[in-house]
């Protein structure tokens, strides 16, 4: 008889997980406490009917770039923008993220340079760099082999360097145009730090190189296609899903796997975890929340500057001063009045997301973890300065607060959606400081949520390397 496994939570990195176990040979059932599966990965009409939209996570950079992924070769139709994303500027232009370094390079004028060789030795670098940026964890020796070698190279090793610093620090140092810098910055602010603190340059460098390696896609239809892909996966290897099923106390079984936030796994433990770790799992630090905001649209977004239309993704924060300011206020009481702004707008290149002639965008602004503060009428602002006339185009809204989208999904913990700050050190111990982050102390128990290596992001990679642990384990 095939030994049981039991995955807790249905999002990218259990599924994920699920997968794994069940291709080793174990019989495999999650448990979905929501009546949908998919954790971050959902779609709804959450405006008006034929309107769909995104529940959480709507770009995936890391989609393509995940190891797992790739491997499993999934049903899904993904669409590619003729831009990765766009940054407007108050004076009307924009600069886009290409797939060709140099094509964006080239919008930066004497800066252009200087952005080719940060950007383009990490992109060059890329496969060496995969396995300990993305996984799987632990990185094999060769892996770590493979990358000193080729970081040999001294442009690389600049990069690299300048990785583990701040965004601020290195826009400054590395660029002299407002341009470059501002448009550095909406990409480094996705990391929901305050842009003065360190590794924020590193998920600026991370996105713009993922921009040229495989794009920024998203699926046809939403991101519920790739949950029932994975969902298909799975149960074609014989596992199966159960959703309405919370869990309050630890299954038995030979495996299980826990996508959940540090916090609900001591709940589920219910006393089991030894006094230290517990407490450890305690402390975890999550990092702000986001105000999220959903329209259905009579026409597309006007953007004045004409390049946007070609992006998935638009940064709306204007200059890096202000995009700095938007951020260290996530991490005060009070959001900015002129939040930064992440806006994706499927449906110029997706006609399955709206009804004929219509269209749907998506947005959220990064707020203080569990603010209350309607914030609404300032990101409507914020799209309104860089596309006049979008108000006039709003035909419908949903906005949910950091309380709304925990509700409807535990692990976003206060709204925050990476799984937990992604300081410098919590960043490399997350959840705790131990040599296998997934293991727990109880025997055949593991964490898979984002609060584990690699972290936050659609990418299965939490959730596949807890399983390759546990099946190790269980050898």
């Amino acid at each position: 008889m095939a030994s049981r496994a039991v995955v807790i939570g249905s999002g990218p990195n259990g599924l994920a997980g699920a997968i794994t176990l069940a291709r080793a040979g174990f019989a495999v059932e999650v448990l979905e406490a929501a009546p949908t599966v998919g954790g971050g990965a959902r779609t709804a009409e959450l405006t008006l009917p034929g309107f769909r939209h995104d529940i959480c996570s709507a770009i995936h950079p890391l989609a393509l770039g995940s190891p797992f992924f790739r491997g499993l070769e999934l049903d899904v139709d993904w669409i590619e923008p003729p831009a990765q994303s766009a940054h407007p500027l108050d004076d009307g232009s924009a600069v886009t993220l290409e797939r060709d370094v140099a094509a964006t390079a080239a919008q930066l004028g004497s800066d252009g340079a200087a952005y080719a060789g940060l950007v383009g030795a990490l992109a060059a670098a890329w496969p060496e760099i995969e396995p300990l940026l993305v996984g799987p964890y632990p990185p094999m020796p060769r892996h770590v082999a493979r990358l000193i070698a080729r970081l040999g190279l001294v442009p690389a090793v600049r990069s690299a360097l300048a990785a583990l610093g701040a965004a601020r620090d290195l826009a400054e140092r590395r660029f002299r145009g407002t341009r470059a810098r501002a448009f550095f910055a909406g990409h480094a602010a996705h990391s929901l730090l305050p842009l003065e603190r360190s590794p924020s340059a590193g998920f600026g460098l991370t996105l713009t190189v993922l921009g040229h390696v495989f794009g920024w896609p998203f699926p046809c239809g939403g991101a519920q296609a790739i949950t029932d892909a994975l969902r298909r996966e799975l149960e074609r290897l014989g596992g199966s899903v159960r959703t309405d099923a919370p869990v309050d106390d630890i299954p038995d079984a030979t495996v299980v796997l826990a996508d959940v936030m540090p916090r609900e796994l001591v709940r589920i433990a219910r006393g089991r975890l030894p006094t230290r770790y517990e407490r450890a799992l305690r402390c975890y630090r999550h990092g702000p929340g986001v105000f999220k905001v959903d329209w259905a649209l009579d026409a597309p977004i006007p953007w004045r500057a004409a390049e946007c239309a070609r992006a998935g993704t638009v940064h709306v924060g204007g200059a890096l001063n202000e995009i700095a300011a938007a951020e260290r206020a996530a991490w005060s009481d009070r959001p900015a009045e002129r939040p930064f702004v992440i806006v994706a707008q499927h449906s110029l290149f997706d006609d399955s997301r709206a009804p004929p002639g219509k269209h749907t965008a998506w947005a959220y602004a990064h707020v203080p973890n569990g603010s209350e503060v309607d914030m609404t009428s300032a990101i409507e602002a914020q799209v309104e300065r860089f596309a006049p006339g979008f108000r006039d185009r709003i035909l419908a809204r949903s906005a949910l607060e950091p309380a709304a989208l925990e509700r409807g999904n535990r692990n976003l913990v206060g709204g925050d959606i990476n799984g937990g700050a992604m300081g410098l050190r919590q960043l490399f111990t997350r959840p705790v400081a131990r040599p296998v982050p997934y293991r727990t102390p109880l025997r055949g128990v593991y964490l898979c949520s984002a609060a584990t290596p690699p972290g936050g992001g659609v990418h299965g990679m939490c959730g596949y390397s807890a399983a390759l642990v546990a099946l190790r384990d269980a050898a």
